[in-house]
């Protein structure tokens, strides 16, 4: 199985390890071709709008769009959160768009105010998932046909929509592998329609 990473900015390594352990080929994406043959996408954190322009620069956004709409999954961490969401509080990043959900950037505040926490996640075990959040996004509305996957004070921190998934912390920074393993479950069992 071929999970990409998308790998502009942020735990680009940290990411394929986990999905290498896992016994994944991990190509890394920078342009459209990078694409060709993957089953699955990972958008690292980093800072959005820089992230968005550089997509937008080389294609991504129009071509994950199309791909999305034909059920390829992307799960998206920090600011992947924030380029997948539909709604963004704030000056939004050019993004993907298509999740049905609205984002608060950098709603946890600044970089000195990063903090970990311990997440009950049933989709992936019983026991708590230790998650670190640095500058994160804060998931603010949720259509109807998304899924909360994880809560922290009340507030959605993981959630999923048809083959998108999001978080608003980063589980590559931990050696737990049960977000990772669910996102490539997801890859396994998507209806994911290449262009013939």
């Amino acid at each position: 199985m071929q999970i990409g990473v998308l790998a502009i900015q942020g735990d680009v390594r940290e990411h394929q390890r986990h999905l290498m352990a896992l016994g994944c080929e991990v190509p890394l994406v920078r342009r459209v071709a990078d694409l060709e043959g993957v089953q699955g996408l990972i958008m690292p954190g980093g800072e959005s709008t820089a992230i968005g322009l550089l997509m937008q620069e080389e294609g991504l956004l129009d071509d994950l769009r199309a791909r999305i709409a034909r059920g390829f999954p992307v799960y998206g961490t920090c600011a992947g959160l924030i380029l997948l969401a539909r709604d963004v509080e704030g000056p939004p990043p050019p993004r993907v768009g298509v999740m049905d959900i609205t984002a608060n950037r950098n709603a946890y505040g600044r970089q000195v105010a990063s903090f970990e926490a311990a997440l009950d996640i049933p989709a992936v075990g019983d026991a708590p998932f230790t998650a670190v959040f640095i500058r994160a996004p804060r998931i603010e509305r949720m259509g109807p046909g998304v899924a909360p996957l994880a809560f922290l004070h009340g507030q959605a921190v993981m959630a999923e929509e048809g083959p998108l998934l999001v978080s608003a912390f980063h589980p590559e920074l931990t050696a737990d592998d049960r977000v990772h393993r669910y996102f490539v479950e997801k890859v396994r069992n998507a209806h994911y329609r290449p262009e013939s």
